[in-house]
């Protein structure tokens, strides 16, 4: 690949070598891949809210992954060092001949500062980051800052820098083999019990009673006694099969009940069923009695509502107020 030649400038001497931005962008899409590693192993004690039961979108998924994933990271892997290492490189270099020092540490700064521009400009952009997630952003040029040292170092002890190709089949195997090993590890803790399956909480109807709110303005007071209170509650229409994602909103008073049998899950007779408890709303002359499936856990529960197929429904979840 020969995309580094475009950016070569013999002139200025800031100009990205060809080697150079393949070995960051092989880095940053192997580290992306084996991230996607450890954020799917740590899925595993997460509330799914009855999501991919049917398992054959999941499967469908799984295949266009394995397809078109290592296109996508090396596209991606690209793009990361086009807009994060190999801008703070330049920059390194600029700071090397006006302040002096180290190149290699101005690198490793940079990266740092561009890291938390691009947090910064995601939080502009109206999706702020978790400080982990921001964290990670801010340190996602580390590992192929520290390629383009290896590559520099390299070039100047052999007098030839390695071929791109060989750059991108070698990250690409190291990856492929992280992968493996997180997701081995993952499902041996999984089978062995170091790492705990979900399991939804068990509520009493009395532990139940209580303010919910949810997306939309949507609010169910479940009053002790069975009494309920709605204002603007998605509700199963009154006429369609389980499988549509349309709903109702309603307002107004009910009854609710404490379903510990799923006798009232409409995914009973479709076999996706979670099996779970739930809370049944049942209000005259506004939809038909909807299913909240009891999730999150004992400190913070959750009631959600799954419209339409479990593998691309619309979900909807109620908080505890």
């Amino acid at each position: 690949m020969g995309w580094g030649d475009t950016w070569r400038s013999k002139r200025s001497g800031l100009g990205w070598a060809n080697a150079e931005l393949n070995v960051a962008a092989a880095l940053c899409a192997a580290q992306l891949a084996v991230s996607c590693a450890i954020w799917w192993v740590g899925t595993f004690d997460d509330d799914a809210h009855g999501a991919g039961s049917g398992g054959g979108l999941a499967a469908a998924g799984l295949l266009c992954m394995l397809v078109f994933g290592p296109l996508l990271l090396a596209v991606l892997g690209l793009l990361h060092a086009a807009a994060h290492t190999m801008p703070a490189a330049t920059l390194a270099r600029l700071a090397t001949r006006r302040v002096g020092g180290s190149e290699e540490a101005w690198h490793l700064a940079f990266v740092a500062v561009l890291g938390v521009l691009w947090a910064a400009v995601a939080v502009v952009l109206g999706v702020p980051p978790t400080g982990t997630i921001a964290l990670l952003i801010a340190a996602s040029g580390v590992v192929p800052a520290l390629g383009v040292r290896y590559v520099r170092r390299r070039e100047r002890a052999t007098g030839r820098a390695p071929r791109s190709h060989r750059i991108w089949v070698r990250s690409a195997l190291a990856s492929f083999g992280a992968c493996v090993l997180v997701a081995g590890v993952g499902l041996v803790g999984l089978s062995t019990g170091l790492i705990k399956e979900y399991e939804p909480p068990k509520l009493s109807a009395e532990q139940l009673a209580g303010v919910w709110r949810g997306d939309g303005g949507a609010v169910l007071r479940l009053r002790a006694g069975g009494r309920a209170e709605l204002t603007a509650l998605p509700a199963q229409p009154e006429f369609g099969d389980v499988t549509t994602k349309e709903f109702t909103r309603c307002d107004g008073t009910g009854s609710w009940f404490l379903d510990t049998e799923g006798r009232y899950d409409p995914y009973v007779d479709t076999g996706d069923s979670s099996g779970r408890d739930g809370v049944v709303v049942r209000i005259e002359d506004c939809g038909h009695d909807t299913y909240w499936t009891i999730g999150g856990s004992e400190a913070r529960p959750e009631l959600f509502v799954l419209f339409g197929d479990p593998d691309s429904g619309d979900l909807r979840i109620l908080k505890r107020d």
